[in-house]
């Protein structure tokens, strides 16, 4: 039976050892290196197996003394006669630095899960509108009820808070917002900073405590009684301002406003009288043929002038600077008009009660030249063509009656 050892080192003898493993009684040895490098190891019995684990160094920088290492090897010898788990330093830190970690996580706010999310979607969106809406809804309506609130820690309570103001009065802008929180507590979830119920989702939660919003719609864009169109247009072609421009351009050729301030002049045949609007400016993403009626092209040889920047990637209506002009430069210009009463997308159902009543152009053709989706999928389906020569003529009658003196 081999002889118990006990205290067998020294301070001198750690420090002369040779290579190899020298015993110094109660599991703790000291491990030489061939190169000379010396460390402590604690040797536990665990499940029926021997396993060594390293207590640090036992020389150089931040060595551990002989009696340090006797002492830690006191504390899990009785840690293991307990018939507790043994671990060692290194074990210990990573485990401590793997808590502090989750307790940080789990400290992340929404806001910051939020505006990371975002960071990562936003490349995705096209849309630069959308991409400032869900930053600005987020910060109108939901941050001041619980953007400072830990992610993990968002219940109902909290988006009931920020949902209930206007889910009634602005049932549009509730719809997103509930929409908007549900995708960030879903991300949250998927980068584990949160477990259980997503406190946002609508079916078979909040539609149990919220009223039923019913088919939500962004309501009717107040538009001008197409009979006042002519007597507007000929107030609007008397203005100056390049947004006067743009929105006579708008109005005649029946766009909608992001398409015609995203527009650039190596889209246009000035020469075919056609714009041709790219699949990433339109809303349903597939690209439009626009037939240009004799005015809309006198309009743009108007602009071409301002086009100080002198290239194909140039816009149509630029802003002072030369670049494209912002959203709100034609609703301001509605407003310097004090015509408050209409908006610019509502110029496009201005055109279709002019069609449907004063024309005799068949429904496939408006609905083509506004760029609308056919609503049956049987007629769309044999209606795959552009009707362009039609279209053409259409655009010249809607540009005639909005110069005429009668309405």
């Amino acid at each position: 039976m081999p002889r118990k050892v006990h205290n067998a080192l020294t301070p001198i003898a750690v420090k002369n050892a040779a290579a190899g493993r020298h015993a110094d009684g109660g599991g703790l040895y000291l491990r030489v290196q061939s190169g000379g490098a010396r460390s402590w190891l604690f040797r536990s019995m665990m499940g029926g197996k021997a396993r060594d684990i390293g207590l640090g160094p036992a020389a150089g920088a931040g060595a551990l003394s002989l009696a340090d290492a006797r002492a830690q090897a006191r504390d899990m010898a009785a840690q293991a006669a307990r018939g507790e788990a043994v671990e060692g330093q290194k074990t210990k830190a990573r485990k401590a630095a793997a808590l502090a970690q989750a307790a940080a996580l789990a400290e992340k706010t929404f806001k910051e899960v939020a505006e990371a999310f975002i960071d990562r979607k936003e490349s995705g969106w096209q849309n630069a509108k959308h991409r400032q809406q869900w930053r600005n809804t987020l910060s109108t309506y939901v941050y001041p009820h619980f953007g400072d609130v830990p992610v993990s820690q968002i219940d109902t309570s909290h988006v009931l808070a920020a949902l209930e103001p206007v889910w009634s009065g602005k049932a549009e802008t509730a719809r997103r917002v509930r929409g908007r929180i549900e995708n960030v507590l879903d991300a949250a979830k998927v980068q584990c900073l949160r477990t259980g119920e997503n406190a946002a989702r609508w079916r078979g939660h909040l539609q149990h405590i919220l009223p039923q919003p019913g088919t939500l719609t962004r309501g009717h864009h107040p538009s001008l009684p197409y009979a006042e169109t002519p007597a507007f247009m000929e107030e609007l072609k008397g203005r100056g301002a390049v947004a006067a421009r743009a929105l006579e351009f708008t109005i005649l050729t029946v766009a909608r406003s992001g398409s015609v301030l995203e527009a650039i002049w190596g889209e246009v045949d000035l020469e075919k009288a056609e714009w041709t609007v790219p699949d990433d400016h339109m809303k349903a993403k597939k690209g439009h043929i626009v037939p240009l009626s004799p005015r809309a092209v006198e309009i743009l040889r108007e602009v071409y002038l301002l086009n100080t920047m002198g290239g194909r990637d140039a816009p149509l209506f630029p802003s002072s600077t030369g670049r494209r002009m912002s959203d709100m430069s034609m609703p301001m210009l509605l407003r310097r008009m004090e015509r408050r009463d209409i908006t610019v997308h509502g110029f496009r159902s201005t055109f279709r009660e002019w069609a449907g009543e004063c024309s005799s152009f068949p429904r496939e053709v408006v609905e083509h030249a506004m760029a609308h989706q056919l609503p049956d999928k049987a007629e769309a389906a044999y209606q795959r063509g552009t009707l362009l020569p039609k279209r053409v003529k259409l655009m010249d009658a809607w540009a005639a009656y909005c110069a005429s003196s009668t309405g």
